[in-house]
């Protein structure tokens, strides 16, 4: 009853007709309503543009509500993004970071960019993504020290993809123990959607950090390196590999590490 004088009642009924929030889903009102936040000229309006910019991107981009449209998804989210603004959405800089990952938009510089500004303002899966970035010589220099400074800061605070590429970085350099103990802790929890919720991070990222770790733990277990070889606890490990998180796996293999007969027999 508030919305036509109040926009933040305006913005809180487009979530929930959008996500279907105590009344039926209606994505179209949703869209609807988050455009008047982001057409209004209304001071009362301006602390909400960047939030309902974030959310018309999202729909752009799936096409819920809306019709699909990567491009106008793009600029929805630099509208949201706004420069790197720490008062602006915060999401749609790390957003931004992802999509410059994509095949489609490809460019790594801007996914670079994009990540460091969300970083900057707080973002944990930018933070993580960074680390990766930094690993392995994506969009920037190579630089194994900043690699292991922002995936370490990352999984202490709970970066599932992070924490597996920790696991990936100390297997390879033969540091087993410490590559189980932090894979072992990875794999304790692998409800991805609570994780996912918990953690403000892409379920699929999730869902491959605990792939990672779920595989560098069986290997370990398998092998008997940095703890007691127990096979069937291995068979157990090898088994929470994804999908997800074995395209991931096939990557690093791709850059010449860890092969083996098991493990292309595992993921092929």
């Amino acid at each position: 009853k508030s919305k036509d004088t109040d926009f933040q009642a305006l913005y809180q009924l487009g979530v929930m007709h959008y996500d279907g929030l105590g009344t039926n889903k209606d994505p179209e009102k949703g869209v609807e309503y988050m455009k008047k936040i982001l057409n209004s000229d209304s001071p009362e309006a301006r602390h909400l543009r960047f939030a309902a910019a974030y959310n018309l991107g999202r729909a752009r981009y799936e096409g819920y509500g809306v019709k699909r449209s990567t491009e106008e998804a793009e600029r929805l989210w630099l509208i949201a993004a706004d420069h790197g603004n720490p008062k602006a959405s915060v999401k749609a800089q790390s957003t931004l970071g992802m999509l410059y990952s994509m095949p489609d938009l490809k460019d790594l510089k801007k996914a670079f960019f994009w990540h460091s500004e969300a970083c900057g303002n707080g973002s944990l899966e930018s933070q993580g993504a960074l680390g990766v970035m930094y690993l392995y010589g994506q969009g920037v220099r190579r630089n194994t020290k900043a690699a292991l400074e922002c995936l370490k800061a990352a999984a202490e605070r709970g970066n599932i993809y992070a924490q597996g590429h920790l696991v990936e970085y100390y297997y390879n350099r033969k540091f087993f123990s410490t590559a189980a103990a932090i894979a072992k802790r990875t794999t304790e929890n692998d409800n991805i959607e609570m994780l996912a919720t918990m953690t403000d991070c892409l379920p699929a990222y999730v869902a491959k950090g605990v792939a990672i770790a779920a595989f560098y733990l069986a290997r370990c277990l398998h092998l008997g390196r940095g703890i007691e070889k127990d096979e069937a606890a291995a068979k157990k490990y090898y088994s929470k590999v994804s999908w997800e998180g074995a395209g991931e796996l096939l990557t690093l293999i791709h850059r010449g590490k860890n092969r083996s007969h098991f493990l292309n027999k595992c993921l092929c």
